[in-house]
């Protein structure tokens, strides 16, 4: 997101959804549409069960939307500004950079986001590559932000992704694609955790790792159930004063960091800082402390055509289905179905963290917008400091002795560090 977005784009259709949202107006297009391109995912996550989906009806495996059919769906849905790919594993999906082409010759977004397992690094390398080069041919360089899941530190990662030697992949993969950013400049790596009760107690652990790695930005959520997930009743929810605790820590250590990063990375950082803190309230109070513009502001695309306002409500609430409709989107859109469950979100019938719906929350609500506009304003003011954390000063810093963080993750850290960069040229050019 940029000034001139902003102005052009974001902020008018804020206006537009607030005004539908009261019920003054009709229902226009979404800024932001989620994707779940597939189900399936080699992952064995103790947070999700969408792996076992296929498992348990395997009928259901050959029943995903074919590009013919997600073509159909793209042109009638039209222009969105945030096309985000979820899954799932989205590089499970051989064709899925043919998807991206699609979203970007009839979405024509202005960001588009995949988040990846980095279980398969030389494929989610490959992939990322044609996708880069098919955005180029389209002179389509806007932001493509990719986002490996790291939840643990070494060992720990495995434990809570179910899979061995995933964190040696997910170096492997963050290495890899930052490499590929110094070729195309539009794509921006960075790692997301999902805050469960499986590793609260190694935050820090995590989050200095997290900053030592160098990416573009380090961004974490809480583990939610959702009908997405089929973990309704699992225990993998901190309590809202835990979370509370936890993100008070790592805001202030985004803060810290915040000097050291792109002008267009320290507004989203601004927006993030005003999240945790609006999700942490979430969580604990447990209602929706800002209005949620679900089902208006976004839409979720399952990989069978359902139209959800949110994976949270997901199986739950749907708004219809676009084969139903020979993949008119507008008769999804405006059905009395649609409405039924926008109408059941307005009256706070629920309450969620989801990051990527609050984003669009806090832009809508004008308050906590003008709460990060100022953040990012102090942001672009703030120097470049010394305090990003180097695997030098993690070496150094006192640990306890149930702490994963070992020589050897120390020294993949170095090594992903300096991926991409000079350093990394020079290192090469002295081994040789």
């Amino acid at each position: 997101m940029n000034v001139k977005d902003f102005i052009t784009c974001l902020f008018p259709r804020t206006v537009d959804y607030r005004l539908s949202y009261g019920g003054v107006k009709r229902h226009g297009r979404p800024l932001t549409l989620t994707f779940s391109v597939t189900n399936l995912c080699q992952s064995r996550c103790r947070t999700c069960n969408i792996w076992q989906i296929y498992k348990w009806w395997p009928e259901q495996r050959h029943n995903e939307l074919s590009l013919e059919e997600i073509e159909k769906i793209f042109r009638s849905i039209g222009r969105i500004y945030f096309f985000n790919i979820s899954g799932g594993e989205p590089f499970l999906r051989k064709d899925l950079p043919e998807i991206v082409e699609l979203a970007c010759r009839h979405l024509r977004p202005r960001i588009l986001h995949t988040p990846t397992n980095a279980i398969q690094p030389k494929v989610i390398e490959q992939q990322m590559r044609r996708i880069m080069e098919t955005m180029r041919r389209l002179r389509l360089e806007v932001p493509f932000t990719i986002k490996p899941s790291y939840d643990g530190v070494g060992v720990m990662h495995d434990e809570v992704r179910g899979v061995k030697g995933n964190w040696n992949r997910l170096v492997d993969t963050i290495i890899r694609l930052k490499r590929l950013a110094v070729e195309f400049p539009n794509l921006h790596v960075e790692v997301g955790t999902v805050i469960s009760n499986m590793n609260k107690a190694h935050l820090e652990d995590i989050e200095d790792i997290g900053h030592a790695m160098r990416v573009g930005s380090y961004r974490n959520e809480i583990a939610e159930q959702r009908t997405e997930f089929y973990n309704i009743g699992d225990p993998i929810t901190p309590s809202g004063e835990e979370y509370a605790d936890l993100i008070r820590s790592f805001s202030r250590k985004i803060w810290e960091n915040i000097g050291t990063k792109g002008r267009l990375t320290r507004l989203t950082e601004a927006l993030r800082i005003v999240y945790y803190d609006i999700a942490a309230r979430i969580v604990k109070e447990k209602r929706q402390v800002i209005p949620c513009y679900a089902g208006i502001s976004n839409v979720h695309l399952t990989p069978t055509g359902d139209l959800w306002p949110c994976c949270v409500l997901g199986y739950d609430k749907p708004m219809g289905n676009l084969r139903d409709v020979g993949y008119d989107f507008d008769k999804v859109w405006h059905s009395q179905q649609a409405q039924d469950v926008r109408r059941g979100i307005r009256n706070r019938q629920c309450a969620c963290p989801l990051a990527n719906q609050s984003y669009n929350n806090i832009l809508i609500h004008y308050p906590s917008l003008m709460k990060a506009i100022l953040l990012a304003l102090r942001g672009l003011m703030k120097k470049p400091g010394l305090k990003v954390d180097s695997a030098m000063r993690l070496s150094e810093k006192p640990r306890r002795p149930e702490s994963y963080i070992t020589a050897e993750v120390i020294r993949q850290v170095e090594q992903v560090a300096r991926a991409g960069s000079r350093q990394e040229d020079v290192d090469e050019a002295t081994a040789s």
